[in-house]
């Protein structure tokens, strides 16, 4: 079975507000989930630009928005999150409504933002991946090339997208070192 990915408002962003979504289209087609949390943050009417391009993913069926019901095990989750119950810093919404969702459907949480979801991936127990991760299984599917790779990345960071290094090309080279 493949799961789903819950992204939250950073991580997907990174992709909408350069405007290509190839790249997750032919990662995570269906598999792509927006918590509700997440689109209403994209439904700011300053950025709508960023909307319709996230409802241009839903309407092709490559993306979905899942609700946070009340009275469920996500919600308590989240609501815990937001609220910062049990001694815990509070979180974005966004955040929350991946965390909870990627924790409650056995998802995988597509974040940036580690430093609010550290605590929780460990918590939970979650899968997680970011962009540079996205951007990294691509090149290894031949779906991009370390060229490609570098030229959205550097749109990213023109959008003052948060990476976590200069390049994508210094990206790969830190994961190589890393995991020999």
């Amino acid at each position: 079975m493949t799961e789903d990915l819950f992204f939250d408002t950073d991580c997907l962003s990174a992709f909408l507000w350069i405007g290509d979504t190839n790249v997750l289209q032919k990662l995570y087609a269906g598999r792509i989930i927006f918590p509700e949390p997440v689109y209403l943050e994209l439904s700011n009417p300053c950025i709508s630009h960023i909307k319709k391009r996230a409802d241009d993913l839903i309407a092709s069926n490559l993306a979905a928005v899942q609700e946070i019901q009340a009275d469920t095990e996500e919600y308590k989750i989240y609501q815990s999150l937001v609220n910062g119950e049990k001694g815990c810093k509070n979180i974005g919404h966004g955040e929350a409504g991946g965390i909870a969702l990627a924790k409650t459907y056995q998802g995988t949480l597509a974040s940036n933002n580690y430093r609010d979801i550290a605590p929780y991936i460990q918590q939970y127990k979650l899968k997680h991946i970011d962009t540079g991760h996205i951007l990294l299984e691509a090149l290894k599917k031949n779906i991009i090339t370390e060229k490609d790779g570098n030229r959205l990345w550097k749109q990213m960071l023109s959008k003052r997208r948060r990476l976590p290094a200069g390049s994508f090309s210094e990206y790969l080279h830190s994961q190589l070192s890393f995991s020999s």
